[in-house]
C-alpha cells in the first residue's frame, strides 16, 4: 500500500467557533479561545481541527453568509490572531482546515452590492438574475432550502435573484469565469497563510441548470417534510459541470503540496463516488454522512459498510462522520450507552473519522426554549424540526464553573451542565477516556489506519468485522441490542472495551459474551 497522506492517517476534530471557548466574555466563542484549547485537542489524539466559518458576516446564517472571504469577523478576532492559531496548531502537530463557502455570499458582500447596482454592472452576472415569469412572479418553481421561493425580487433592477438558502445569501454564478478566478484567489489567500485544507460547503449545489427549468414534483413527498422536498432537485443540484470546478479546486491545492479538499455532499453513495474524480483529481474526501441518519441496527450498518466499501473507486479513500453542526448529536440520537458503541464504530472503521466537538464527552442536544431559538432554519419553518441550535450549544469544560467554563458572560445559546471535560478527565470509565483510548489505539495499530476491512457481518443485534494489515488482525464486535449477546470469536486478547474491566482479557476460541451496549476490539 502506498504511503498514506496525513489526512488518511489522521482524525479530524470539528470546532463550531461560536460555541467552543469564549475568551473575552461576550458570550461567543472566538479564535483566542480556540487557541487556548488546542492542547486539549492534541492530547485527545486528534490530528486536525476543522473550524466552521469565521469570515466577516452579518450573521444571518451564523457565518455562512460571507461578506468578505479574505478576513476574520471581529466577533471571532483578527487575522493576526488566526495566523498565530495556525502557528500554535502546527507546533502541536495539528493541521488546520477552514470552511470554504463558495456557493453563496452575503447580500452585503461588495460583489453582490455591485451586481445589484445596475443591469449593466460588470459583476451583474456574478450572481443568478432572471426576469419575472409572464405573470410577474418568480422565474420558475425552485424552492429555498430555508423555506419559500428561492427567488427574491429586486425592485431597483426589476429582476429576481436566486438564493438556495436565505434571501440574505444570494448564489454566485459559477459558470462565470471571473467568479471562478476570484474564488481561486480566496483559496490561495488562506493557503498562503498556512491553512492545510478546506471543507467546501454544499459542494454539490455550485452549478444550476443553465436553462432554468422547473424542478419536477417529488412523488415521495410526505406532509410535514421541509417544503423544498416537494420537488426533486433535478436542476438545482449535482449538475455534471460541477466536477470541472472540483478538479480546478483540487489543482489549486496541489500547488501547495499535501493539502486536503473535503466536500460537503448529501447524495446517495453511487452519486457521491463521482466527486472523487475519475482519476483521483476530485475531492480527497467527499463527506460520507450515512451514519448521521442511519437506522441504528447491526443489519442496517453492516449493509451500509459493505456497500460503501465496495462502491469506492480504487484510488478513493473512505471517511466516516458521526456528528456535525447540522444534525442532532449522536448521544441524543441513540442514547448514552449506544454513543459509546458509536465511538468504537467511528474510530475502527476503514477511513478518516471526523469527531464533532463535545461528542467525546457524550454531549447531548441542548434544550432550547422558543424564545431562545437563533437558527433561521427553525425561525422560518417553525415546528418543522429544522432547527440546528440544539447541536450547537457551547462546549462543557467544567461543570463547577458558571456556564461550564465556556464564558464569563451570557452565552449566545444556553449551556448544559450534565457533564464536562473536567468531571470526566480522571475517570477511566468516562466517555472522554474511551475516546482517548480509542485514539491511542488507532495510533498504535496500523490495521486501524491503513488496513482492510473484512467479514462485516450482522448476527442479531451484534455487528462484527475485522481490520487487517500484514500480520496484524483486529476483531471488532459491537452490541446494538438491549440484552447481553454471545459472539463467535477466534482466540485473542481484548485490547479495548467500552467496559474497562475487560481490557487485557484473554479470549478462547468460541463464543464470548457482550454486555448490553458493549463493544470490544480484540487482537486475534
Amino acid at each position: 500500500m502506498p504511503k498514506l497522506r496525513w489526512w488518511q492517517r489522521g482524525v479530524i476534530y470539528q470546532i463550531y467557533p461560536r460555541s467552543f471557548q469564549d475568551s473575552n466574555g461576550d458570550g461567543i466563542g472566538d479564535l483566542v479561545g480556540i487557541d487556548a484549547r488546542l492542547e486539549y485537542v492534541s492530547a485527545l489524539g486528534a490530528d486536525a481541527v476543522w473550524i466552521s466559518p469565521i469570515y466577516p458576516s452579518p450573521m444571518a446564517d451564523f457565518g455562512y453568509d460571507v461578506a468578505d472571504y479574505c478576513d476574520i469577523d471581529p466577533m471571532f478576532g483578527t487575522l493576526p490572531e488566526f495566523e498565530q492559531l495556525v502557528i500554535h496548531a502546527h507546533q502541536l502537530g495539528l493541521k488546520v482546515l477552514l470552511d470554504f463557502v463558495p456557493n453563496h455570499s452575503s447580500k452585503r458582500h461588495p460583489w453582490f452590492e455591485e451586481s445589484r447596482s445596475s443591469r449593466d454592472n460588470p459583476k451583474r452576472d456574478w450572481y443568478l438574475w432572471r426576469d419575472p415569469a409572464p405573470d410577474g412572479g418568480p422565474p420558475n418553481n425552485w424552492l429555498s432550502r430555508m423555506g419559500g421561493s428561492a427567488w427574491e425580487w429586486d425592485e431597483h433592477t426589476g429582476q429576481y435573484y436566486y438564493h438556495a438558502f436565505l434571501p440574505e445569501q444570494p448564489d454566485l454564478n459559477w459558470r462565470h469565469h471571473d467568479v471562478r478566478r476570484a474564488m481561486d484567489g480566496v483559496l490561495r489567500f488562506w493557503l498562503d497563510r498556512g491553512v492545510d485544507g478546506f471543507r467546501v460547503d454544499v459542494l454539490w449545489l455550485l452549478i444550476k441548470d443553465d436553462q432554468f427549468r422547473d424542478n419536477p414534483p417529488n412523488p415521495a413527498y410526505q406532509p410535514g417534510e421541509p417544503e423544498h422536498h416537494r420537488l426533486l432537485q433535478t436542476y438545482t443540484e449535482d449538475q455534471p459541470e460541477v466536477h470541472e470546478i472540483v478538479r480546478s479546486m483540487r489543482a489549486t491545492l496541489d500547488d501547495y503540496g499535501e493539502r486536503v479538499l473535503i466536500g460537503e455532499i448529501y447524495l446517495p453513495v453511487t452519486q457521491l463516488m463521482k466527486y472523487y474524480g475519475a482519476a483521483g483529481d476530485g475531492a480527497d474526501m467527499p463527506f460520507n454522512f450515512q451514519l448521521l441518519n442511519a437506522r441504528w441496527s447491526a443489519a442496517t450498518l453492516a449493509g451500509m459498510i459493505r456497500d460503501y466499501d465496495c462502491a469506492l473507486p480504487k484510488h478513493a479513500w473512505p471517511n466516516w462522520v458521526l456528528g456535525n453542526h447540522d444534525n442532532p448529536r449522536i448521544a441524543s440520537r441513540v442514547g448514552a450507552a449506544q454513543a459509546r458503541v458509536a465511538a468504537v464504530l467511528l474510530l475502527t472503521l476503514r477511513g478518516t473519522p471526523t469527531i464533532y466537538y463535545g461528542d467525546e464527552i457524550g454531549m447531548t442536544d441542548g434544550d432550547i426554549e422558543r424564545d431562545q431559538v437563533r437558527d433561521p432554519a427553525e425561525l422560518r419553518q417553525p415546528g418543522m424540526g429544522q432547527g440546528r441550535d440544539p447541536e450547537r450549544t457551547p462546549m462543557q469544560w467544567a461543570g463547577s464553573l458558571p456556564n461550564a467554563g465556556f464564558t464569563d458572560g451570557k452565552p449566545w445559546l444556553p449551556v448544559a451542565t450534565n457533564s464536562s471535560v473536567r468531571e470526566q478527565d480522571g475517570d477511566a470509565s468516562s466517555v472522554l477516556s474511551l475516546y482517548r483510548r480509542l485514539l491511542t489505539l488507532r495510533r498504535s495499530h496500523a490495521a486501524l489506519v491503513q488496513g482492510t476491512i473484512a467479514n462485516v457481518v450482522a448476527n442479531g443485534d451484534v455487528l462484527t468485522y475485522e481490520r487487517r494489515y500484514r500480520d496484524q488482525a483486529l476483531f471488532i464486535a459491537l452490541n446494538f441490542g438491549v440484552e447481553c449477546a454471545m459472539v463467535q470469536s477466534r482466540s485473542g486478547v481484548v485490547v479495548l472495551s467500552t467496559s474497562v474491566r475487560r481490557d487485557g482479557e484473554v479470549l478462547a476460541a468460541g463464543t464470548i459474551p457482550l454486555a448490553t451496549g458493549e463493544a470490544i476490539v480484540a487482537s486475534v
